[in-house]
């Protein structure tokens, strides 16, 4: 919508922000007319009209299969448009238009924001089930009617309102018609049956909603009353009750054809078991964010006696070699703790990458700085535990074998991702200035314990590829290519 506007029409931003609000809540007024809509506005120069909106309804037949959105009309082909932009007044006159052997009736409302008309809905009606209509479809019509009216008057959509669709009551979900005073005039059977299940025993015609809403909410004191007024329509509002064994959602909509308040719309739903399904799903992450919080802490803990074991050996290999399992576990610890703080199980790597560069750096010989550039970004859980000690086994290889003592350098970090979020790749390059590899290395049969580990995770567990070459200039290049997915 924002191209064609921008396009063919004149409409300020303001005026174009205005269409988007009432594009997000016109599926209410086509479901309540039975009715496709298109939003026609005119064209720059004023001799057309373009489409820049369609929406269908889901309570009746289409009165359109094709898309309409980006068509262009002359001005005058289609005159309801016209008197409807012209006059500034919603137009029913003619007889009904045949398409493809369908009587469709066509109506227009022209759409006004501060005094000036900025467009026309063609309400289209497919007339070809038209019956005698039930109590529900004449309190749809009338409802839409009003609706009509308020867009005609520039009062709906209303201001600071924006609507998420999907989130929202739909009239078939269930629909209240109030009177002024909040008095229920007509309950759709799914809003009967959603207040049944909070525990209400009686019918909801002829009750105040507001009192009725109230008396089926636990008591919270001074709230009942500030709920009671919301519930009954006085001004446009979203709200949740829960009470007895149930939990619905109420969306208000106060009607204003011509001014003063004469009503409201309620629109409903039942959402006991979405809100149930949350709260199961809620508990579950707590207790997954647990599971991690523990792990972290037992690993810590085994780091800690590993630590305690080291000191107590004479043998400097055994010492060494106790060391290495330490900060090992230490790096798959820090993997469960940043994973305990998340609600999913997937972690932001590169504060991981960091914290395991810092780590090994304490183990560097001489005044070896670490840095690293670009970003790992989100990564699975599965991911990151193997990619964490990968980086601690070459960051670990790099400082030991390629410093001597009193050295000074540097050791980098490379990453950067490639591919789609869910076909992605991430190409990790790990750089030292040091002596370099000596001739004849081959990484690939090195019977090294860490390259042997490193081998393992990224070939087997991880699907990527490993390669360890002697850098352009001086010291020695590690890559490592993983097929990864998640956010960049």
């Amino acid at each position: 919508m924002n191209d064609l506007v921008r396009q063919h029409t004149a409409l300020g931003d303001s005026d174009l922000e205005w269409l988007h609000l009432l594009v997000s809540e016109w599926q209410l007024l086509s479901d309540l007319s039975f009715a496709d809509l298109v939003l026609w506005v005119p064209t720059r120069d004023g001799t057309r009209y373009v489409s820049v909106a369609q929406m269908r309804p889901n309570t009746g037949p289409t009165s359109y299969q094709d898309d309409m959105v980006g068509h262009l009309v002359p001005r005058g082909r289609r005159p309801l448009l016209d008197a409807a932009l012209d006059e500034g007044r919603i137009v029913r006159e003619g007889d009904p238009e045949w398409r493809e052997e369908v009587p469709v009736r066509v109506e227009s409302i022209p759409v006004r924001r501060e005094g000036r008309v900025l467009g026309v809905i063609a309400r289209n009606t497919n007339l070809l089930t038209v019956r005698t209509p039930s109590r529900l479809e004449l309190t749809y019509l009338q409802s839409a009617s009003d609706l009509a009216q308020m867009i005609a008057a520039g009062s709906f959509p209303f201001p600071g309102q924006q609507v998420d669709m999907d989130a929202s009551p739909r009239v078939g979900d269930g629909l209240l018609r109030l009177d002024a005073d909040g008095i229920v005039q007509y309950a759709s059977p799914n809003a009967l049956s959603a207040y049944h299940r909070l525990g209400l025993a009686a019918d909801l015609v002829g009750h105040h909603l507001g009192t009725a809403t109230a008396e089926l909410a636990p008591s919270r004191g001074p709230v009942d009353e500030a709920l009671a007024k919301v519930a009954s329509g006085w001004a446009p509002r979203e709200f949740e009750i829960e009470g007895g064994d149930g939990v619905i959602q109420l969306r208000a909509i106060p009607l204003k054809p011509k001014g003063p308040r004469i009503g409201s719309l309620v629109l409903l739903r039942d959402v006991t078991e979405l809100r149930r399904r949350e709260r199961e799903l809620i508990t579950k992450d707590a207790t997954i964010r647990e599971i991690h919080h523990r792990v972290k802490n037992n690993l810590q803990t085994v780091a800690a006696l590993l630590r305690l074991q080291a000191r107590r050996i004479d043998s400097v290999t055994g010492r060494e070699a106790l060391e290495e399992a330490v900060r090992r576990v230490g790096s798959i610890a820090i993997v469960h703790e940043t994973l305990s703080q998340n609600l999913d199980e997937r972690v932001e790597f590169d504060e991981i990458a960091d914290r395991v560069l810092a780590m090994v750096a304490e183990i560097s010989p001489g005044k070896v700085t670490g840095r690293r550039s670009g970003r790992f970004g989100i990564l699975d859980a599965e991911v990151a535990t193997p990619l964490s000690m990968v980086l601690t086994e070459v960051l670990q290889n790099a400082l030991e074998h390629g410093f001597q003592e009193g050295d000074t350098g540097t050791v980098e970090v490379s990453a950067v991702r490639g591919g789609t979020s869910k076909d992605g790749r991430l190409l990790i390059t790990v750089q030292d200035d040091g002596v370099g590899l000596p001739e004849g290395f081959d990484p690939h049969r090195s019977g090294n314990l860490g390259l042997q580990i490193v081998r393992t995770l990224v070939e087997g567990e991880m699907g990527g590829t490993f390669d360890m070459v002697r850098a352009p200039e001086r010291g020695t290049q590690v890559v490592l290519d993983i097929p990864v997915r998640g956010d960049k």
